[in-house]
């Protein structure tokens, strides 16, 4: 996952998949990372998505895991 391009919600994925993803995957232990995934489209960077929402190091590393397991899933996409 490139952390210097931009991401959004794969529109063409049902929104239900990212929470089949949150139940099902360990990476999505708080509904902060669905929500930060939905976010993703409003920041030019997805490096600009994690500075604005200032995680700790622990938090911010984990919010990164999630997004390369939604990225590998389709559920998140680079945004053109």
């Amino acid at each position: 996952m490139d952390l210097d391009a931009p991401y959004r919600l794969n529109p063409l994925v049902p929104l239900d998949a990212l929470v089949h993803e949150h139940r099902d995957g360990c990476l999505f232990s708080a509904p902060d990372v669905v929500r930060f995934a939905r976010a993703l489209a409003m920041h030019a960077t997805a490096r600009d998505a994690l500075d604005a929402a200032e995680l700790a190091e622990t938090s911010r590393a984990r919010v990164v895991a999630a997004l390369e397991h939604l990225a590998a899933a389709g559920i998140i996409v680079t945004d053109p």
